[in-house]
């Protein structure tokens, strides 16, 4: 992966994170680049064993044939949507690009941005899931804190409510 561009995508499978994974696809995502998915699940009390020495480190990159397996996502505790793997799987073939997963456990916040560092990532890109002015000040916004502590450039794909 050296001297390639990597490009990531914080992913939850969430409509929020399909828009940022598409916007990412559409507007950054080139011919030959690295699209690398960024999972971040709860702290959680793991027994076995690879999920224990993955704690820290996250998962090992996890190619896309393997991210379309629920069996082995079903491992890792992450389900994949249809929509978010029928755009990956496409890019994958149209712009010739590869993917690959990475899973974190822990604070997204914290994790996002180890991501940028231990993979590592040239770019970004993640969505927001709009929340309003109280439930920000109290919560937090990830994505506010992904763009101040980030080492690199990060796109924030606004979530417009389509109901």
């Amino acid at each position: 992966m050296e001297g390639e561009r990597k490009v990531g995508v914080a992913v939850d499978f969430s409509p929020c994170s399909r828009e940022a994974l598409k916007w990412a696809v559409d507007n950054v995502v080139r011919q030959g680049d690295y699209l690398v998915l960024v999972a971040i699940r709860p702290e959680g009390n793991y027994e076995q064993g690879e999920m224990q020495l993955w704690r820290t480190t996250g998962s090992p990159l996890i190619p896309l044939t393997e991210l379309s397996d629920p069996n082995i996502m079903k491992k890792y505790g992450v389900h994949p949507d249809p929509e978010s793997l029928d755009i990956v799987n496409t890019a994958a073939r149209q712009k010739e690009i590869v993917v690959l997963l990475k899973i974190y456990w822990g604070d997204a916040r914290e994790k996002i941005c180890e991501a940028v560092d231990n993979v590592p990532l040239n770019f970004i890109v993640m969505g927001n899931r709009g929340l309003g002015k109280i439930k920000r000040a109290i919560m937090g916004s990830v994505s506010n804190y992904v763009v101040n502590n980030a080492l690199c450039p990060v796109t924030v794909v606004k979530h417009l409510d389509k109901e």
